[in-house]
């Protein structure tokens, strides 16, 4: 980690009672954020919101005790930003799925207190030859973040060439729950999906989503809040969505999880994604001197 860095983004971005920059896990530089309403830190690599709990609450967002913080490493949990591309490249399968933008460096541009309390924040992905090698199109990526009693995430892609792109994206986002086995997700019924669990399919969803085995699911064509009702914790959590069509659901189950290696032996229990991209069908294209705008805001209630 780079001191003199440090000290340069808390001499022109902190802000007393709501954001300083420290040094984080693995020596990461971290944007430490409290406020009266929430607390939350969010890594520049990757514009990494790693976590986020309101006050009086359990932590909202699920972060591996497991993980790896190291510079170039995906972070496992939080919120990793799947950008410009979901899943796999469609031409080139050498390039790292999900796109860089979750492993890459990104600037802290600006930081606010905002009237009602909570705390603004705004990152641009640092394009690098590395970078311009895999994405090759004029284009910027801004994160803004609003960190309160809700947590607002916004994906800004903006077209500066003479031709159009298609972009896939998504919040990968990782939600901390009591146990996968008590929960229900939903928001979905009805909807078709595809299923990339053993041989891909396509279905349509029956009811609200319950998790006893791998779940990979992107569904299509979906704007609807979706609404994670935890028994365990008697708490709701609505992800709501604004140009966004689809909402991808993952668990990793038994399996999958030990081979990833940095779950620990119980960590899929604790964690649902419930994602909100534009990905498959629903990948995006931004015109020349266009800007594409994705939002989320996840809040929580009580659940009787």
């Amino acid at each position: 980690m780079n001191h003199a860095e440090l000290e340069s983004l808390n001499q022109r971005l902190a802000i007393s009672g709501h954001v300083r920059f420290k040094e984080g896990p693995g020596g990461l530089i971290v944007a430490e954020i409290a406020n009266t309403h929430a607390e939350s830190m969010i890594a520049l690599q990757g514009a990494h919101i790693m976590t986020w709990q309101p006050r009086g609450q359990e932590p909202v967002l699920w972060l591996s005790r497991f993980g790896k913080f190291a510079p170039g490493k995906s972070i496992r949990g939080g919120v990793p930003i799947c950008w410009p591309w979901f899943g796999p490249h469609a031409a080139d399968a050498k390039l790292p799925g999900h796109g860089f933008a979750r492993t890459v460096m990104w600037e802290a541009l600006e930081t606010r207190a905002l009237d009602d309390g909570a705390t603004f924040l705004r990152f641009g992905l640092i394009e690098t030859e590395a970078t311009r090698a895999q994405w090759p199109h004029a284009s910027s990526a801004q994160l803004l973040v609003t960190v309160g009693a809700e947590l607002r995430i916004e994906l800004l892609t903006q077209n500066a060439g003479n031709a159009p792109f298609q972009l896939g994206e998504a919040l990968h986002t990782y939600f901390h729950i009591h146990d996968v086995a008590g929960m229900e997700i939903r928001g979905l019924e009805g909807c078709a999906y595809l299923d990339k669990v053993g041989e891909p399919a396509r279905r349509t969803q029956q009811g609200p989503i319950v998790i006893g085995s791998e779940v990979d699911r992107i569904y299509l064509d979906t704007e609807a809040d979706c609404l994670i009702e935890d028994r365990g914790i008697k708490r709701r959590t609505r992800i709501a969505k604004k140009n966004s069509r689809s909402t991808v659901v993952w668990n990793p189950w038994i399996e999958k999880a030990e081979k990833m290696g940095d779950f620990g032996a119980e960590g899929y229990r604790g964690m649902v994604c419930v994602e909100s991209g534009n990905a498959a069908d629903n990948v995006v294209t931004v015109q020349p001197g266009e800007a594409h705008s994705m939002l989320a805001v996840i809040s929580v209630e009580a659940l009787a």
